[in-house]
């Protein structure tokens, strides 16, 4: 299973569409879920931003990407996220 099976391709950005697990031991692709959906543990606690800066460095080191290409554009506070990655 590999992380850029699950990103929708536009013109000149990405989409990614995850579910976020916090408080897990490691960081890591967890599993896919229906409708192009990955889950994915997160090692940082759901307070301050933590989780979600947390997950913007493993996505920006998995794929590649520098940091500042990420954002999170939907569901900011939730466990659910879209992300925009642009390049």
């Amino acid at each position: 299973m590999e992380l850029n099976d699950y990103i929708e391709n536009n013109w000149n950005f990405w989409i990614l569409k995850l579910r976020i697990i916090p408080n897990a031991k490691k960081t890591m692709i967890a599993w896919p879920m229906a409708d192009w959906i990955l889950k994915i543990r997160i090692n940082s606690i759901p307070e301050k931003s933590k989780a979600n800066k947390e997950l913007i460095s493993f996505i920006s080191k998995t794929l590649e990407i520098k940091k500042i290409n990420i954002k999170i554009i939907s569901w900011l506070t939730s466990k659910n996220k879209t992300l925009r990655i642009d390049f």
